[in-house]
């Protein structure tokens, strides 16, 4: 049996969230306790093998887990959402952009993977790809991707959180479903609205990144980026990136 979404909210503006490599459907940080729940309905997906979903088998793959969202939202009934995605759930954002048509009316991209992939070199490749098995690696993963400035306790309980709330079988296998995926030329041109965020201390996914990829492919995309963040805006800044998405979804 499939286990229920989390949802926050009630109100009329609908939202699915799509999580990181590191998260899962309560990974958000400070984010869902700070939503309007009269103005907007926030759906947090688990992903298979992550969270409630842990155990489940499943390909790993963006093209799945568009499919389970798309299940999600039927099954909620809502005709149409905007969709919030968190690094590898940029990516997957984009995956259901395409697979639902006209039913997505925005795309907030916080701290995104882009359509195209990421292209590792030898040392990346080796650090991201011994991640599942190894804490010391995901360690560095979240030190590097918030600056090496925040404090190790918090470090080391994200890591925590991700070892708890992920099947080590897919967390390796998503890597590829994100790094190594390009299906850049499907969205090339998309006239949704988007918005992408992200911290000034994210040396991965930053303001150059999201330049060349989302602002060059969609023409309705702005680029914000947050100060005093990083890669996890959601815990680092969650008023400010609450603020620039509820400003961005009020002008859907």
């Amino acid at each position: 049996m499939v286990s229920a979404p989390v949802v926050v909210g009630s109100g009329p503006v609908k939202v699915l969230a799509l999580h990181g490599w590191f998260g899962s459907a309560t990974g958000w940080g400070s984010l869902p306790e700070l939503v309007h729940e009269d103005r907007y309905s926030y759906l947090f997906l688990d992903y298979r093998g992550y969270g409630a979903r842990r155990g489940e088998t499943g390909e790993f793959s963006l093209a799945e887990i568009s499919a389970d969202a798309l299940a999600a939202v039927d099954s909620l009934g809502w005709s149409s959402f905007a969709v919030l995605g968190h690094s590898m759930g940029g990516s997957a954002m984009q995956r259901v952009l395409l697979d639902a048509g006209d039913r997505v009316t925005g795309l907030i991209g916080v701290s995104p993977v882009p359509s195209t992939g990421v292209p590792f070199d030898e040392q990346a490749g080796q650090l991201f790809g011994g991640a599942a098995a190894d804490r010391g690696k995901r360690y560095a993963i979240i030190d590097l991707t918030t600056g090496n400035r925040l404090s190790r306790t918090w470090v080391d309980r994200m890591v925590q959180f991700s070892l708890d709330q992920s099947d080590e079988t897919a967390f390796g296998a998503y890597l590829d479903a994100w790094a190594g995926t390009d299906f850049s030329a499907e969205v090339q041109g998309h006239p949704v609205p988007v918005r992408v965020v992200v911290g000034e201390h994210d040396p991965a996914l930053g303001a150059a990144v999201m330049e060349q990829t989302f602002l060059a492919q969609y023409p309705n995309a702005s680029l914000e980026v947050l100060h005093n963040a990083g890669h996890y805006a959601m815990y680092e800044t969650p008023v400010a990136l609450l603020t620039t998405v509820e400003s961005f979804l009020d002008q859907l």
